[in-house]
């Protein structure tokens, strides 16, 4: 029996809602105008003007130093906390403090960390937005790198201990191995989070070491142009490319599982 037709017209309706308005961001950043409402012919040169910007260039590379700061921390200490928790714990309340930092909303959490920094007396700069970054993306990076655990083969670990290896040698050689492409779409995801991040960002971040998208914050406070248009258009196409080859990455995951 086929379904009727009219049950895919709300399906479709949510879709166009969700993604006219990028489209129309993606189409206006090739505007040849200077207004970011009307169209008036097809052009680059707002790139070009983007990439003379010398106040997003830093943002970008004040964001990259984050993100790949953050990215190396969380990577490690999230593989760390899954493997902790899947192998040496079986406490329901650990395992909801190990991913409570990817649920809590990030003004709670930029909030806290900023009082945290405040009470140790943490000067504000690239290196506390760095910590804050990681301290919610070991969140996920400990979640994707768990799924990959769930179906890793246990055997060959109590083989390589019944051979005499050590604790470290066995986790490097054996359990290290079999979690790479969990730990490679974890770090992958949690560079895009980094990257994208703003309202932690906002709270831990010195004022004369914004990221880009508090740069981008402070250029739209004042209206939105044809140059901020063609920023969205490149991070919307760095994000879609690392988080469809973290989903890669967790596909593959999931086919050795």
């Amino acid at each position: 029996m086929r379904k009727p037709r009219l049950l895919y017209v709300p399906f479709w309706l949510t879709y166009v809602f969700l993604y006219a308005p990028i489209v129309v961001l993606v189409a206006m950043s090739f505007n040849a105008g200077g207004s970011p409402y009307s169209f008036e012919g097809f052009s680059l040169k707002w790139y070009g003007e983007l990439a003379g910007n010398a106040e997003i260039r830093q943002g970008l590379v004040n964001t990259l130093i984050v993100a790949a700061g953050s990215t190396a921390l969380s990577t490690v200490l999230g593989t760390l906390l899954a493997v902790g928790l899947a192998r040496h714990s079986r406490s329901r309340v650990l395992d909801a403090i190990g991913v409570l930092p990817a649920v809590l909303p990030d003004l709670v959490l930029g909030i806290g960390l900023l009082l945290f920094y405040v009470w140790i007396r943490l000067s504000l700069g690239l290196h506390s937005v760095m910590l804050a970054h990681a301290v919610f993306g070991m969140a996920f990076v400990a979640a994707v790198v768990r799924t990959r655990l769930a179906g890793a083969d246990t055997s060959l670990e109590e083989a390589s201990r019944d051979l005499g290896a050590t604790p470290a040698a066995t986790f490097l050689r054996i359990t290290l191995p079999q979690l790479a492409p969990g730990i490679a779409a974890g770090a992958l995801l949690a560079f895009t989070l980094s990257v994208d991040e703003f309202v932690i960002a906002f709270f831990t971040s010195a004022p004369t070491e914004p990221t880009l998208p508090i740069v981008i914050y402070s250029m739209v406070r004042f209206g939105v142009t044809p140059e901020i248009n063609a920023l969205a258009t490149v991070l919307l196409a760095v994000s879609f490319s690392v988080v469809i080859a973290a989903q890669r990455m967790t596909r593959l995951t999931e086919s050795f599982s």
